[in-house]
């Protein structure tokens, strides 16, 4: 359970990490700077310019966040009963692939209503994972005991 905890906090954090590296990002207008190319960047794998590769950086970041995603998802279920720690991370893992396509998107349509989809569904996918990491501390702590996840402190009969 000590490892679940610091992997949705490491997750929690990095996801954080991604939402300001992708404010850089795109404030620094290197979201078209791969050529309208994704996955790909400047014709291939690498980027050949700064702007390039803080894009292709952000895309690297993204990549790994994802995977940190899913495992958290993975441990929610199989280190948790309770239905929000679980549904918290389910939804953060939802809405990521929502959040790819998105991604996608600001390379090809550069809106400000993409961007705005963009972003927000960022924020969904931290607050979820928010969640899920404030409730597992507080179910390790001992405050959380039944399985619906109400803060009784009355145990469950289970």
């Amino acid at each position: 359970m000590l490892r679940f905890r610091h992997l949705a906090a490491a997750t929690t954090a990095l996801t954080f990490a991604l939402i300001l590296l992708g404010v850089y990002t795109a404030a620094m207008g290197a979201g078209l700077s791969c050529s309208a190319q994704w996955p790909f960047c400047d014709g291939g794998l690498l980027p050949q310019t700064f702007p390039s590769f803080v894009e292709w950086f952000h895309r690297l970041v993204a990549m790994v966040t994802g995977f940190f995603i899913i495992g958290t998802t993975a441990g929610a279920w199989k280190y948790h009963r309770q239905k929000r720690i679980r549904g918290a991370a389910t939804l953060a893992l939802a809405v990521t692939p929502l959040q790819i396509v998105l991604g996608g998107a600001t390379v090809f349509v550069y809106t400000p209503l993409v961007q705005v989809a963009h972003h927000a569904a960022a924020l969904v996918i931290f607050g979820a994972l928010l969640a899920t990491t404030l409730w597992s501390y507080e179910a390790e702590n001992g405050s959380e005991t039944s399985e619906t996840g109400s803060a009784t402190g009355i145990p469950s009969d289970d």
